[in-house]
């Protein structure tokens, strides 16, 4: 079932179904390095990942990573979604793409669209996102969609540093002017 489409892209919840793929993108150098480790070495380790992350998640929050594919021709290229993590007050944006995927536009216009999806259908104000530090890819993306840099932090005690940003919900004149409506 599509719970967004771009122009290029169709994005989807994660199911089960999905295991090859995410047992490819999770074990990518540039995943572990800028994400992390999530365990996943079979596809039996993708489909719990699946169930105890993006499904569990669904089911708790009405929103979660969602499956990231080509329109034309239904390849699976990245996931792209919201999470709610306990050490962070609200939600967060997320996103990852395979190797042979970046670079051609899709994290944006993935991103863009869970954004818009986030303040129109979910009621969401405030957005968080986190990088490593050094992901300067990501940190493009999420500036031009109009994440602002707020700080360094950790999200637990024995995590590394990431870099936290934040894009604000607009204000109600930004709204009526976004929507034609007279101020």
């Amino acid at each position: 079932m599509t719970v967004l489409e771009t122009e290029r892209l169709a994005l989807r919840r994660l199911t089960a179904d999905d295991a090859p793929f995410l047992l490819e993108l999770l074990n990518d150098p540039a995943f572990l390095r800028f994400i992390g480790d999530r365990g996943v070495r079979t596809l039996d380790d993708a489909r719990a990942y699946v169930e105890r992350g993006p499904a569990a998640s669904y089911e708790q929050h009405g929103f979660g990573l969602y499956r990231v594919a080509r329109r034309e021709d239904d390849m699976p290229v990245g996931m792209c979604g919201l999470l709610k993590r306990d050490a962070l007050e609200h939600a967060d944006l997320g996103y990852a793409f395979l190797p042979a995927h970046r670079g051609l536009g899709y994290a944006r216009e993935s991103a863009a669209a869970v954004v818009a999806h986030a303040r129109r259908d979910l009621g969401l104000g405030r957005l968080l996102a986190i990088t490593s530090p050094d992901n300067d890819a990501s940190i493009r993306v999420l500036e031009k969609l109009g994440f602002r840099f707020e700080r360094v932090t950790k999200l637990s005690d024995d995590a590394h540093e990431v870099k936290l940003f934040a894009l604000e919900a607009p204000s109600a004149a930004e709204h009526a002017e976004k929507n034609g409506d007279p101020p």
